[in-house]
């Protein structure tokens, strides 16, 4: 009798113990969800990057990270597409959603006749996402659309995303969610780098600049390989801002001795 509740005592120790060393060991997944400013690209499309490609280096081992994020998606049309539901689907209790769309909420395009929303219908689709990322125990984080490389005649970035940004405050306040405003903090990053050199952060080549594009190539919206870590270091900013748990994980500077 003895030996049995011995027995019993002790697999109910080492349940405990393997429990609480897996949940140690359990990895956080960080999902991103939003537009071709985030999103993977392949090396036929060198230099252009998403933010969220070299985001990943900036964690741990004990953080991976699920690039979903797809060139001319809305907030509309990543739902519709079956997009979000994939991820959904996947959420485990602690892990996170970086939720960006706006730059395609904007406006339609000829691939993408019905991506538009007001900022009213962003309003719900954003909402829909913090909500239904909530239910599964996971943490959203939105994020504003990153500013495009526009000047005003004095040489001042210009917000190109209003609307859009109104609405992720008004969310932020009203939910209680974390806002990283990512539109704010990269025209700040253009303003301090001034107008001729911020442009080497976009695909914004003159003639004869870049030999893939001897007649230039003017893109004011996606990012170089520069400029895409650059973009990912003011998201890292603004997780540590947040005091999100997420900020634990990433990696310590590096000082070379």
């Amino acid at each position: 009798m003895k030996t049995n509740k011995l027995i019993t005592i002790l697999t109910v120790l080492i349940f405990g113990f393997n429990t609480s060393l897996n949940a140690q060991n359990k990895t956080t997944t960080v999902y991103l969800i939003g537009d071709s400013t985030m999103c993977l690209y392949d090396e036929s499309r060198f230099p252009q990057m998403g933010w969220g490609m070299p985001f990943e280096y900036f964690f741990n081992d004990s953080v991976s990270i699920e690039n979903h994020a797809k060139g001319g998606r809305s907030s509309r049309s990543f739902i519709a597409e079956n997009r979000w539901q994939p991820v959904l689907d996947a959420l485990e209790e602690g892990d996170y959603v970086l939720i960006q769309f706006g730059h395609n909420d904007a406006q339609n395009s000829k691939d993408h006749p019905d991506r538009k929303t007001t900022p009213e219908q962003y309003k719900t689709y954003i909402s829909k996402y913090i909500s239904e990322t909530r239910s599964k125990g996971a943490f959203p984080v939105i994020i504003s659309p990153v500013t495009r490389w526009k000047f005003d005649s004095e040489e001042n970035a210009v917000e190109c995303h209003e609307p859009y940004l109104k609405a992720l405050k008004e969310i932020s306040k009203e939910q209680k969610v974390s806002l990283i405003d990512l539109d704010s903090k990269s025209r700040n990053l253009l303003d301090s780098m001034g107008k001729a050199c911020s442009r080497y952060l976009y695909m914004y080549f003159e003639p004869g600049e870049y030999f893939r594009f001897p007649d230039g190539y003017p893109d004011n919206t996606h990012f170089t390989e520069f400029g895409a870590r650059k973009i990912a270091e003011l998201v890292l900013e603004g997780i540590m801002e947040q005091n999100l748990d997420l900020a634990h994980h990433i990696i310590k500077p590096y000082h070379r001795k």
